[in-house]
């Protein structure tokens, strides 16, 4: 996610679809949603505090979360973002097709 902070949402989102770019356009994503603002409430570093985020769903393979992750933490303005893997149990068969196939490692 990337948060508001001191500065206006509009920039928040522009970071957040600079980001989904870079990992759709590496193809180590298929699509990327980008979902905000939303708002938080937090504890980071030692402090509680609220305010907009936004956030990032990506489409992506298990077996590449780690060049994801690795690209996610390089590439984000924060220095130690929100980044996690839902598992998908089930999906339409063409859906996975294409997830499979616009995500394989060249």
């Amino acid at each position: 996610m990337l948060r508001r902070g001191g500065s206006p949402a509009r920039k928040s989102g522009e970071a957040a679809v600079k980001l989904a770019q870079s990992v759709v356009s590496a193809r180590l994503a298929a699509g990327a949603q980008i979902v905000g603002p939303v708002g938080s409430v937090f504890w980071h570093q030692g402090e509680f505090g609220s305010g907009e985020e936004w956030q990032l769903v990506l489409k992506i393979r298990a077996d590449r979360y780690d060049e994801v992750e690795a690209h996610l933490l390089k590439h984000h303005p924060w220095q130690n973002p929100e980044v996690s893997a839902v598992p998908i149990v089930a999906g339409a068969n063409g859906y996975l097709r294409w997830l499979e196939t616009t995500t394989a490692p060249d």
